[in-house]
């Protein structure tokens, strides 16, 4: 970062600020407005730390990948238009002559790498090729889909608003980390667009075209960058969207042809799944073996790291459904609930292991209040619930078994945390609502612990 950052951030701040400013003046809801406001300037400071974080506390592909070859495709155009060419083909046909560094090489064979490269050449156009500005452009992608995120839940929960603000708006590792320029803020922004989308399509039926160009858009930005993140959610999400219009249906009928539907929908995710994880384990071990896709000095550095934040689940995972089973356990604990207080060696995984520690915490207390069977009662009773918990428990198999860093876990596991967290939100409040119910006079009872 140099004297551009210093001019060009806060002018694209507050051009930011302004576009913000006048799409609030659209939304009606004082506490929509409110949360809205502060979402945005919470993401603002956030991206400046991502930026420092980045280029002077722990430099990774967002500095020595994502930038510099984007910035070169950027460069190369400004010098020869025909080189604009390289925006519009995969990454594989690229002329690896015209690489900043040959050790990138290897990257460009995965289109997830090259979308992101493609996307800081795009906006180097528009910010002059400024790191902290495409910094802030891919935070305010971010932004936009978790704010989508955000009022889907509360049109449904509006008296959760805090604690639905804290599990999407305010978590500390998903506001860090779906900053700046790496994969996970696109897709979080998918995530959360897609999310609001298919509910407005399949269930509000508002500006289905719309809706539905944005739910395609999202879903392909998503199987592109990270499709298992596509797989474990749709699946999910759709079986809670038809449960929801299912009681429109009065066809016995109907709804038998439905449940056939919704089996087989879900089967079929599962399947992409399955195959998506296999093929992932497999390049997971590829990144982490291979001396091709970075300098010598890299590297080490690179494994040094990694050394120093590995972790180990117990139990190797060799693509067998009983080595599955065996390694869940550890792997679902180790997404959600580590690194622990103890296994952290560095400032930024401290601050996850004691958001881990939190949520773990939360989720004690959540099943010792509710009580165990209350608890697994609530989650195949409650459509939103069993979305919300199945889906996050699922994404975070996939993650700790693929992933045995504790840098790189708390960076791929945010999207899931919101739907984790809300789905342990809404367990307590049904909990609370049914002891508050059985505290009032029978005349004055009433049942509304779900607005839909």
């Amino acid at each position: 970062m140099g004297y551009s950052d210093l001019i060009l951030f806060p002018i694209y701040t507050y051009l930011f600020h302004l576009f913000f400013s006048y799409r609030r003046k659209k939304i009606k809801d004082p506490i929509l407005k409110k949360y809205h406001l502060i979402a945005f300037w919470i993401k603002v400071f956030a991206t400046v730390a991502m930026s420092v974080f980045n280029v002077w506390i722990s430099p990774g592909d967002s500095t020595t990948l994502y930038y510099p070859e984007g910035l070169n495709i950027y460069h190369l155009s400004l010098q020869d238009p025909s080189h604009l060419k390289w925006l519009f083909v995969a990454g594989k046909d690229f002329d690896f002559n015209l690489l900043v560094s040959n050790f990138t090489e290897g990257y460009f064979a995965s289109e997830a790498n090259y979308f992101v490269i493609r996307l800081v050449a795009i906006l180097s156009f528009f910010t002059f090729g400024t790191y902290s500005v495409i910094n802030l452009f891919f935070s305010m992608i971010a932004l936009s889909g978790i704010w989508k995120l955000f009022v889907f839940f509360y049109e449904l929960y509006p008296k959760l608003h805090k604690q639905i603000s804290i599990a999407i708006l305010f978590l500390p590792t998903v506001v860090f980390w779906s900053c700046g320029i790496l994969k996970d803020p696109i897709c979080m922004g998918a995530l959360g667009w897609l999310t609001y989308a298919l509910n407005e399509v399949i269930y509000k039926k508002t500006k289905i075209t719309q809706h539905l160009l944005i739910a395609i858009f999202s879903a392909w930005v998503l199987s592109v960058v990270k499709p298992y993140i596509l797989y474990s959610f749709l699946p999910f999400f759709l079986f809670y969207m038809i449960q929801m219009n299912l009681h429109l249906v009065k066809s016995a009928l109907f709804k038998a042809i439905a449940f056939i539907v919704i089996i087989a929908v879900v089967g079929i995710g599962f399947q992409y799944l399955s195959e998506t994880l296999q093929r992932e384990m497999g390049n997971f071990a590829l990144e982490k073996l291979s001396t091709s896709v970075k300098s010598t000095q890299t590297n080490f550095i690179a494994m040094s790291d990694q050394a120093e934040s590995s972790f180990s689940l117990g139990v190797e995972y060799d693509g067998s459904v009983g080595s599955l089973l065996k390694v869940a356990p550890a792997a679902i604990n180790a997404t959600l609930f580590r690194p622990y207080l103890w296994e952290s060696k560095k400032i930024s995984t401290l601050l996850s292991s004691l958001e881990s520690l939190s949520l773990m915490l939360f989720t004690l207390y959540v099943l010792l209040k509710s009580g165990p069977v209350f608890f697994f009662k609530t989650l195949f009773t409650s459509p939103m619930v069993l979305f919300c918990f199945f889906y996050s428990i699922l994404f975070a198999l996939f993650i700790g078994t693929t992933t045995l860093n504790f840098g790189t876990l708390v960076r791929y596991k945010i999207p899931c945390m919101p739907f984790y967290i809300i789905a342990l939100i809404l367990i307590n409040q049904k909990r609370i609502i049914l002891a508050q119910h059985k505290k009032m006079p029978p005349d004055n009872r009433r049942w509304t612990t779900d607005n839909r």
